[in-house]
């Protein structure tokens, strides 16, 4: 069911000016626009209520009636309405469906469907007042009321006897029982012919057989009556915004093959990029909108490691997007329509290059950008950190381009049309790589003796006005980080010394002899394994030659391990600062059946206490 806040903005013209700074603070003011009969009141501050104005009445009678100077402003509807949708897109905060109001209304406002969100604030009360708080900080005047439809929401709002309500799922006929039909949002003629009938109340109105009411004043009173009692669906139109680079095709005949989708949306690509290098821009993002023939959209959300305009490789990857959709896609009867906007841009500056050649980082972006279409999960790099246990020596952080080592060069950022689309799991789409075949490992490098590094930071940005208060007006969400990094999924492309030669020397051969990427781990100490678990492995009934050797035989995931090879000891000492411990003596080990592990002895061997083993990792 859902849950929606409404949000009546009380004298949105008059707010818009002061906030803006084009009209002082104290008086009486008004807002004018062209009516029947010369100019008329738009919007009154409560200076202006307080003479007993009221929107609508002429200017010129209002001007002769008082007996103070009232200072009078010209309507800017366009201005008010950019205005209001800046609010919305700060609104968003708070859940990501916001509508603004329509004509319906009649009046400035905006509804947040907060069904499933409001728990992030405490519940539905404490949303109400973070949101009312932040309002009023901002020096907006609100009404706020909460209920299970817009229509009984906007009639608690905007005629309710609080600024502030709260009304619990199933209470809107309660709730609404004593309220003027004039909430209704019904249209000026309906509300006088009920009015000279008597029927002053939606209680009154709601009791009476539905028939006559039908016949006299049409069907339109009684879907009011029943979107605003909950007894009919009222859906939002939430608010898009009106991407600056879009282009669409339409068919004839429907498409449904893969192939003519990704054909599309090259050409599609192909018909945005003279713009884009016009500007100077190339797309960080994408949504592609497969339009059905019996309605339904499909949007694909496609997040880009750095700005790129080539139509082929846009192509690719939503190639490799819909792999992985598969039959999920649900073509059905076709798509009539197929539209693809950059919602993200960034700064693609025009360069010189080669005959033949790419330039450094090509390839490991467009790899990313692969492997984040097909695989769907966050690409994640490795970054070192100053403790000597292995598994604190390292922690994932988001790979970006130019974030790290094996990653692009960053390039500064263009002016955004938009903000980052959400995928469906709240976030940027990225892509991951998951090393072994232990879903509850994590990847390890060497051991740091650096100082703790920061991943990238995933902070938005926040409006302040001069005090320091929240400005909404000027706000942007927050995006939330991506749910793939909560789960702990770590990747990167070269993990030990060896293997982080080999690739820079492969990257500099393939990219023209292009610089080699400098690697923040350590050179001096043995291999680490390319799985690093969590926490040891408990390894039970352990043989050795001698007490302090390797291990010979030992029983580890209810299989017996027989040794054939190992190399060690690798001594660790715990790290007495932060909790005591035993030290650790690792060994590289390979079994007969050709596996090669991370083992450690906890502690020496004594007679009375054999020495526990564990497995710590995996090699390739």
């Amino acid at each position: 069911m859902p849950r929606i806040v409404c949000i009546c903005l009380s004298h949105w013209p008059v707010t818009r000016l002061r906030r803006a700074g084009l009209a002082p603070e104290g008086g009486p003011m008004a807002v004018a626009a062209e009516g029947p009969g010369g100019l008329r009141l738009l919007a009154l501050d409560p200076a202006a209520q307080a003479l007993g104005l009221r929107p609508g009445e002429p200017l010129g009678r209002v001007r002769a009636r008082i007996g103070v100077p009232l200072r009078v402003y010209p309507a800017e509807p366009a201005a008010d309405r950019d205005a209001l949708l800046r609010l919305c897109r700060w609104a968003c905060r708070y859940a990501p469906v916001v509508a603004p109001f329509g004509p319906a209304e009649a009046s400035d406002g905006l509804y947040i469907d907060v069904a499933g969100a409001s728990h992030l604030c405490g519940g539905e009360a404490r949303l109400v007042d973070d949101l009312a708080g932040r309002l009023a900080r901002a020096d907006i005047p609100a009404r706020i009321a909460l209920a299970d439809t817009p229509g009984g929401a906007f009639a608690l709002a905007r005629h309710g006897g609080a600024d502030r309500i709260v009304v619990p799922p199933g209470g809107a006929a309660g709730a609404l029982r004593d309220l003027p039909v004039e909430a209704l949002r019904l249209d000026p003629g309906a509300v006088a012919g009920l009015k000279r009938l008597g029927l002053r109340r939606i209680g009154e109105l709601d009791a009476l057989p539905r028939g006559p009411l039908a016949r006299r004043f049409g069907a339109a009173l009684l879907l009011r009556l029943d979107q605003a009692l909950a007894r009919r669906p009222e859906p939002l139109a939430p608010l898009t915004e009106a991407a600056e680079y879009a282009a669409a095709r339409g068919f004839l005949d429907p498409i449904g093959r893969q192939s003519d989708i990704v054909r599309t949306a090259r050409d599609l690509m192909a018909e945005m990029a003279p713009r884009l290098e016009r500007d100077g821009l190339g797309a960080c993002a994408l949504r592609l909108a497969l339009h059905r023939v019996d309605g339904v959209v499909r949007a694909l959300d496609l997040g880009l490691s750095r700005p790129e305009r080539d139509p082929e490789r846009v192509a690719a990857l939503v190639s490799l997007r819909l792999d992985r959709l598969g039959r999920a896609l649900d073509a059905g009867f076709g798509f009539e329509t197929v539209a693809l906007a950059v919602t993200v841009t960034g700064a693609m500056p025009a360069r010189q290059t080669d005959l033949g050649a790419g330039s450094a980082g090509d390839g490991v972006g467009f790899l990313a950008d692969a492997l984040a279409q097909r695989l769907g999960r966050a690409l994640l790099r490795l970054e070192p950190r100053a403790s000597h246990l292995p598994e604190r020596a390292g922690r994932g952080v988001l790979w970006v381009a130019g974030g790290g080592p094996g990653s692009v060069p960053r390039r500064s950022t263009g002016r955004p049309s938009a903000l980052p689309p959400p995928s469906p799991s709240g976030g940027l789409e990225y892509s991951c790589i998951e090393a072994g075949n232990t879903a509850s490992g994590s990847v390890a490098g060497p051991l740091s003796r650096a100082g703790e590094g920061s991943g990238p930071s995933g902070c938005g940005t926040t409006g302040t006005r001069g005090d320091g208060a929240l400005d909404p007006e000027n706000s942007r969400p927050s995006p939330q980080p991506s749910p793939a990094r909560e789960r702990g999924h770590v990747a990167f492309l070269h993990q030990d010394r060896g293997s982080t030669e080999l690739g820079e020397q492969r990257c500099a051969q393939g990219a023209g002899h292009a610089p080699a990427i400098p690697s923040p781990w350590p050179d001096h100490l043995p291999p680490r394994p390319l799985v690093l678990f969590p926490r040891g492995e408990a390894a039970c009934d352990v043989l050795s030659t001698v007490p302090e050797g390797p291990p010979r035989r030992f029983r580890w995931r209810a299989q017996i391990h027989r040794v054939a090879h190992a190399e060690g000891p690798e001594r660790i000492e715990a790290e007495w600062w932060r909790e005591p411990g035993e030290p650790r003596d690792y060994y590289r080990v390979e079994c007969e059946a050709g596996h090669r592990l991370w083992l450690y002895r906890d502690g020496p061997h004594a007679t009375d206490r054999p020495a526990a083993w564990y497995v710590h990792g995996l090699f390739a």
